[in-house]
């Protein structure tokens, strides 16, 4: 049974689910409806989710090698996968999905920060106000049971990317905790920076 959490709730996934070796985390959003121009049609809301590798004391400290997004679909460790970019987030369920196989992850990295932000979001005059039904789960990839799910039902507005949630490691345990924090970052390198 899925465990529905609250911004700053955590679950320790190995004990929800003992054994548990990899897990799928989807994150899904829905572009709220928008007026055109009288001669424009809108541009769709590219949302991009990523993922941020921190190592001891959960600090960012790599380059780009360090961030799974959709310049970098697969972790140097082969730990963690992107499955690919989705430029609209049209359609039901999952929008874009990030793969992790917990077993693999070298030691010193402690924590995996999920993050997403608008493509250009500035240029395009952009910003989370303009999305609905946005959250993040993680799913156990063996059986495809939901294991837990967050809404990110805040009201989200001027915001250009969000802290969605995390995955970390302590004493050899696996927990995930529901963070939902705005941000003004443009890229995903500015939002791991937060981590440095």
């Amino acid at each position: 049974m899925s465990v529905s959490l609250v911004k700053g709730q955590k679950v320790n996934l190995s004990k929800e689910k003992a054994g548990l070796k990899s897990v799928m985390v989807g994150l899904g959003w829905d572009e709220a409806k928008r007026k055109g121009g009288l001669f424009k049609k809108p541009e769709p809301i590219d949302c991009d989710a990523s993922a941020v590798m921190c190592q001891q004391g959960g600090k960012f400290k790599g380059g780009k090698e360090d961030l799974v997004y959709f310049a970098n679909l697969r972790h140097k460790s082969r730990s963690v996968k992107h499955m690919g970019d989705n430029l609209t987030g049209q359609g039901d369920g999952d929008d874009e999905q990030i793969m992790v196989s917990l077993a693999e992850v070298p030691p010193e990295y402690e924590r995996i920060v999920f993050v997403v932000n608008i493509f250009e979001a500035k240029v395009r005059n952009q910003h989370f106000g303009m999305i609905e039904n946005a959250f993040i789960r993680v799913v156990d990839t063996d059986t495809g049971t939901e294991l837990c799910r967050f809404n990110l039902s805040e009201q989200y507005s001027g915001k250009t990317a969000m802290i969605c949630g995390e995955l970390n490691r302590l004493n050899g345990e696996w927990n995930f905790t529901a963070i939902g924090e705005g941000t003004n970052d443009n890229t995903v390198l500015e939002l791991a920076n937060r981590f440095a």
